[in-house]
């Protein structure tokens, strides 16, 4: 199936995204890098703060425990700590050497870190559990500071410290780290938008230029002042290489358009001189090898006015008009009628509510439809049907030109649209080979597609789809793209029919 189709620029944010991801990833390894020890210097901050003054509290109340150890009087020091225990909420408790609570508070308990502490303690160290309170361990903060008389150990006195405050101090500190981690991390990603933007912005402009000039838009170039020098430089190359390519299709497509122009002349007056010889011969094989001479002058000819319409129709013009695609096949099934008739082909047309209207480069329907109908009456032969439909459909204007021919192998049909290209078997049939090339060249043009596949039984089935007008228009805008009628077209193809015929 030969098939015409465009395509558009295509965006992803893929690498975009990639650098971004990179970036933050870079980002959060540095805050953990950074903020775990920070996080834990300040647990430890606020612990050692607590710490010492516990310790200086357990101090104070081993010196008064000294006397009363000796003595076995409690005298001030039981009020002291039941005081300080309904002030600070903390338990104390006095310790003689064999481990027994002497001062105990109000609601001291003994519990294993106490226990540990205290062992410490009544061998002549001060102690203090745990290192660092972390805000998932609620254990208490344990002082143990022994108690000393010349050297002698007499005692300790314990503290446990609930760990509520501290934590909380520690979590709001976390919390504190975390918000400003997080603060960096959003300060981060919109650097990292920023930055990407600006080292993709010349990439994604360059992808976007691309399909313009694939699309047809040979005037589109790359801003070159945008993003690293790297790409900088990148992007005036590709507007060089642009203007190089356009300039030589430029070039190529006015040589075929001069050359075939120029040759036009020449040919005409050789074909007049042909024609003028015919008189002066006067015998039957003279007068055949005349003929023939003629006819391959029609054949160049033709073979020229395509080449020229060719070359104008691949320009890179592409102005919009809207059109009345029911009107159109209407005036080129009338112009291609009297051709039908002249080789007993049935020409009909078959339309559905009109109008049905399509956006297409000028002449495009034109000259596709030139171009299907020549083929189609020119191959169905005598008692052949052709039959031209017109619809609204996909979203878009459908015509479809069907006849009973021989119709092409799936081989050929890949190949129909190649420039020159003929069936084997019609070799020496009229024509030229350009005229299905030409279409798709408009009908890709037009933004459309053209699609042809084998009719039952027999035939061809050739389908253009034109895209839809935004807003349907009564009448057809004008448009300053030049594309000359299709070459020969049905008067001609009429009048070498008769000559030869």
């Amino acid at each position: 199936m030969a098939s015409v189709t465009g395509y558009g620029p295509s965006e992803g944010p893929g690498v975009r995204r990639r650098l971004v991801i990179s970036y933050l990833l870079l980002m959060v390894l540095v805050l953990v890098a950074l903020g775990t020890p920070l996080a834990m210097t300040l647990a430890t901050r606020e612990t050692d703060r607590i710490r010492a003054d516990r310790i200086a509290d357990a101090t104070r109340f081993a010196s008064l425990a000294g006397p009363a150890l000796r003595d076995g009087t409690t005298g001030p020091l039981d009020s002291e700590l039941t005081s300080y225990e309904g002030l600070y909420s903390i338990n104390a408790a006095v310790v003689d050497r064999d481990g027994a609570a002497v001062i105990p508070s109000p609601g001291w308990q003994w519990t294993l870190g106490t226990r540990e502490a205290l062992d410490v303690a009544l061998s002549g160290q001060q102690t203090s559990r745990p290192d660092s309170v972390w805000p998932w361990v609620d254990d208490p903060i344990v002082v143990a500071v022994p108690i000393n008389d010349g050297g002698e150990v007499l005692g300790a006195v314990i503290t446990a410290s609930p760990s509520d405050g501290v934590r909380r101090t520690v979590t709001t500190w976390w919390l504190l780290l975390a918000g400003t981690g997080l603060v960096a991390v959003l300060a981060c990603v919109l650097t990292a938008f920023g930055l990407a933007g600006w080292v993709l912005r010349p990439i994604t402009e360059l992808d976007a230029v691309t399909h313009e000039i694939a699309e047809g838009d040979r005037g589109a170039r790359v801003q070159h002042r945008l993003g690293p020098p790297e790409l900088r430089r990148l992007a005036a190359s590709f507007n060089h290489m642009a203007d190089v390519v356009s300039d030589v299709m430029d070039r190529q497509r006015a040589f075929v358009a001069h050359a075939s122009h120029q040759l036009r002349n020449p040919l005409t007056a050789l074909r007049l001189r042909v024609e003028e010889l015919g008189p002066s011969l006067t015998d039957e094989q003279g007068r055949a090898e005349h003929q023939l001479a003629l006819e391959e002058t029609d054949r160049l000819t033709l073979l020229l006015d395509g080449l020229l319409t060719l070359a104008r129709a691949e320009r890179r013009e592409n102005q919009r008009v809207t059109v009345d695609a029911v009107e159109v096949a209407e005036s080129r099934v009338a112009a291609w009628e009297p051709l039908a008739r002249y080789r007993s082909v049935t020409l009909r047309l078959t339309t559905g509510p009109a109008p049905v209207y399509a956006r297409t480069v000028p002449t495009a329907i034109d000259q596709a439809l030139d171009a299907l109908i020549d083929n189609a009456v020119k191959f169905s032969g005598a008692g052949g049907e052709v039959t031209v439909t017109v619809t609204a459909r996909d979203e878009g204007c459908v015509l479809e030109v069907r006849d009973t021919g021989p119709g092409m192998t799936p081989s050929q049909l890949g190949q129909a649209t190649e420039r020159f290209w003929r069936a084997p078997e019609v070799q020496n049939v009229d024509g030229a080979g350009l005229g299905l090339t030409i279409a798709a060249v408009l009908v890709d043009a037009s933004d459309g597609r053209l699609t042809m596949h084998p009719n039952s039984p027999r035939g061809l089935v050739a389908t253009l789809w034109f895209p839809a007008p935004d807003e349907p228009s009564t009448s057809a805008e004008s448009s300053d793209l030049d594309v000359p009628p299709a070459a020969g077209g049905p008067r001609a193809e009429l009048e070498s029919a008769v000559r030869s015929g």
